[in-house]
């Protein structure tokens, strides 16, 4: 009898019938993915999660009928009580509604020129409930939405809630990971060890009741404590 771990099931999401082949190809090949359906809309999308539960929906951006930005919204926002993960993989030059993805409650984002490695390598990410928010996307996203990650004037509150429920170090940490920082450049910067940087991030997160690594990007820059400029 194998103890290999099911395998992720993934559901795939892009009206453009020849990047779903694509896909599909590239995860069957994968013995540890298994792809469970396939939708070209929104709307397909959010009938289709909740019908067949994948572990993780890899969703475009611009879809007909319902945009992967509500649809993520109704597959993982905050108000879901079991949500997939959601794998954003869109492009950049043409989406100009990345940032609120991330708001509407998805895990990863990914560029669609990324190599099929790092597209598998982001699907198992964010199946073991970690963030997939890549250091150089970061930054790229922060300077191309700068004007729009503004803090609003009633951001004050929220910022001087987050800044009493974190530690000095923590707060460093939170800095770091929204201009973009790996762990390994967060641990590098701040002379502590990888580990020690994963404790602060899950501390960061549960104390500010998170739910993983991009929220606690856009919380910093939605707060101004970071300046939103790359």
């Amino acid at each position: 009898m194998s103890d290999a771990p099911p395998p992720i099931r993934v559901l795939v999401c892009d009206d453009q019938e020849l990047v779903r082949t694509g896909y599909v190809t590239i995860f069957a090949a994968q013995p540890d993915l298994e792809v469970v359906g396939e939708a070209e809309n929104g709307h397909a999308a959010v009938e289709a999660a909740r019908q067949l539960r994948p572990d993780v929906v890899v969703m475009d951006i611009r879809m007909p009928l319902l945009d992967g930005i509500e649809a993520t919204r109704r597959l993982a926002g905050p108000d879901v009580e079991t949500p997939p993960k959601v794998l954003v993989v869109t492009t950049f030059n043409v989406d100009a509604y990345v940032y609120e993805a991330f708001r509407a409650g998805a895990s990863g984002f990914l560029l669609k020129d990324s190599p099929p490695v790092e597209l598998v390598s982001g699907i198992r990410t964010v199946a073991r409930g970690e963030a997939l928010l890549a250091p150089a996307v970061t930054r790229h996203l922060i300077g191309h939405f700068a004007e729009r990650l503004r803090p609003a004037d009633t951001s004050r509150p929220a910022r001087d809630e987050v800044v009493s429920a974190l530690t000095v170090r923590e707060l460093e940490a939170l800095r770091l990971i929204a201009e973009g920082l790996s762990n390994a450049e967060i641990a590098a910067a701040m002379f502590i060890t990888p580990e020690t940087v994963k404790t602060y991030v899950s501390r960061i997160l549960t104390k500010l009741d998170l739910r993983d690594r991009v929220q606690a990007v856009v919380l910093a820059y939605r707060i101004g404590l970071v300046s939103g400029t790359p």
